[in-house]
């Protein structure tokens, strides 16, 4: 009996120490061939359009609003806020659902052949700064924390390295904003206002969005108080920024206009604000090539442009997903054509508003039309920055678009 309690305990020991002696091993053994950063950066730096977190364009994410000192060339910004609206409500939800419709651009495979450049591998430093935590509460708090934010962020520093003394449009950042209601325009524009003065907007949209609040009718309003909160809507927030001289009133436009009027004073308060119109059946009129082109004329090359997209310019046939749904819009493609032509303008700022994901169907048709508009802006930022190496032409559009 003791001999075998000595034989067991032997046999315990040889393999005590041999799982000793193993472990030894694996503590000192040799990483594996490829283990520098670049070789890790390589194996398992990319996603496929379905995996990763969900980032625009699985773009790097930072918190910008909260380290400042981050450097980027163009940004991504959500502003999740839709309590301006006058109809349906759910545009909140629209930044998380274009950031999930735009999963398929990667910078592996994000080639424009339009633009002959993939944004995501030239020059600049594009990257997701996530979105401003807007209240849903308070409207007046809500226009505060997005003017702090949008002011704050427009005074961020591109990198000096990206610099390029010839090309002026290089040295100031760029935000390209994902609504939320069409109202986030206002912060955007006093933001903007602080660096370039006065902006021209290029506004596609099927409403005007210039209204006097008034016009909204109700016996609460104080007509003769602009300060009240009320007036700050998703279809007024021009008519505040006139107010206080945040667009110029003479290089403005709007297209793909066909909503309903309360009257033909509508069209001649937009005048005396200074905007000239472009209906959605002008497109069919005088085709996308002359509307662009007209659209850089008035405007010019070299002036500060606001370019604010409202999804609800394409059809709700193809962009059903959105607060104020108007029957008889632009098609998409027909909606990225005039973009297209439009690319030699130098945009300062960009957002892409009013999707409202809960009603968009399974298909999530909205969220990528938004997507894919995002993706035109940020091919036009980029190539306007490439100079004349680029290809910015002051006619805002290529040989074939003249044709």
């Amino acid at each position: 009996m003791r001999s075998t309690a000595l034989l067991q305990g032997a046999l315990a020991f040889a393999a005590l120490a041999i799982a000793h002696e193993h472990h030894e091993q694996a503590i000192h053994q040799e990483p594996f061939v490829g283990w520098t950063q670049e070789d890790l950066d390589a194996k398992w730096g990319t996603d496929w359009g379905f995996s990763g977190i969900s980032t625009f364009a699985h773009l790097p994410h930072v918190r910008c609003l909260q380290h400042p000192e981050e450097e980027y060339d163009i940004a991504i910004l959500g502003a999740p806020f839709d309590t301006a609206v006058t109809y349906r409500p759910g545009a909140r939800f629209g930044p998380r659902a274009i950031r999930a419709a735009s999963a398929r651009q990667t910078s592996f495979r994000g080639y424009n052949p339009r633009a002959s450049i993939n944004p995501y591998r030239e020059w600049a430093k594009i990257i997701d700064c996530g979105d401003i935590p807007i209240t849903p509460m308070d409207n007046a708090l809500a226009l505060r924390q997005m003017s702090e934010a949008f002011t704050n962020l427009a005074h961020s520093t591109a990198p000096a390295s990206n610099r390029d003394s010839s090309v002026s449009y290089r040295h100031i950042p760029k935000l390209l904003t994902l609504g939320g209601d069409h109202s986030i325009a206002l912060p955007t524009l006093r933001a903007l206002n602080k660096i370039y003065g006065s902006v021209a907007v290029v506004h596609f949209d099927a409403h005007l969005d210039t209204w006097h609040p008034a016009k909204y009718p109700s016996a609460w309003l104080d007509p003769d108080d602009p300060l009240q909160q009320s007036f700050f809507t998703h279809g007024t927030m021009f008519w505040l920024a006139h107010n206080e001289s945040l667009i110029m009133k003479s290089n403005s436009v709007h297209a793909g206009l066909r909503t309903r009027l309360s009257g033909i004073e509508d069209n001649e308060d937009d005048d005396t604000q200074g905007w000239i119109r472009f209906s959605a059946d002008d497109i069919d009129d005088i085709g996308f090539a002359a509307m662009a082109r007209q659209i850089v004329e008035h405007v010019g090359t070299e002036t500060p442009v606001y370019l604010s997209i409202d999804i609800d310019v394409i059809d709700p046939g193809m962009a059903p997903g959105t607060g104020t749904p108007e029957p008889g819009g632009w098609t998409t493609r027909e909606l990225i054509r005039v973009l297209r032509g439009i690319e030699g303008l130098n945009v300062v700022g960009a957002d892409v508003v009013e999707v409202s994901p809960s009603y968009d169907g399974v298909g999530e048709v909205t969220a990528l039309a938004a997507a894919q508009v995002g993706f035109e802006i940020l091919s036009s930022m980029v190539k306007r920055g490439m100079g004349e190496s680029g290809g910015a032409k002051g006619h805002g559009g290529t040989a074939r678009d003249e044709l």
